[in-house]
């Protein structure tokens, strides 16, 4: 992103963004939707009887 193209352009303002946290990409991604609910974790409503 833009914090990567601020290194190349300038690699002194390396430190800088790593104290910031802007160089570490969030590897978390998407679960994927299970078959038979509406959603990745929403179950239908649950009914006693």
């Amino acid at each position: 992103g833009i914090s990567k193209a601020l290194v190349e352009y300038d690699a002194e303002l390396r430190a800088a963004l790593k104290k910031a946290g802007f160089l570490t990409r969030d590897s978390r991604i998407k679960e994927r939707k299970k078959y038979g609910q509406p959603g990745a974790r929403k179950r239908f409503q649950f009914s006693k009887r």
